[in-house]
C-alpha cells in the first residue's frame, strides 16, 4: 500500500470520527448509530476508499 493511500485512509477515519462525535445522542440515534459504533463505522468507511 502506498503512503498516499494510507494517509487518505487515516484522514478519512479521523474526519469521520470527529464528525460523528460532534453529533448529539439524539442525532446519532436518528441515524441508527450509538457512540460505541463510531470507531467501527469510521474504520469501515476508511477501508472502503
Amino acid at each position: 500500500m502506498n503512503i498516499r493511500k494510507t494517509l487518505r485512509k487515516w484522514s478519512a477515519y479521523n474526519q469521520t470520527v470527529r464528525e460523528l462525535n460532534a453529533l448529539g445522542n439524539r442525532d446519532l440515534g436518528d441515524l441508527g448509530i450509538n457512540r460505541a459504533d463510531i470507531q467501527r463505522i469510521a474504520r469501515e468507511h476508511a477501508n472502503s476508499l
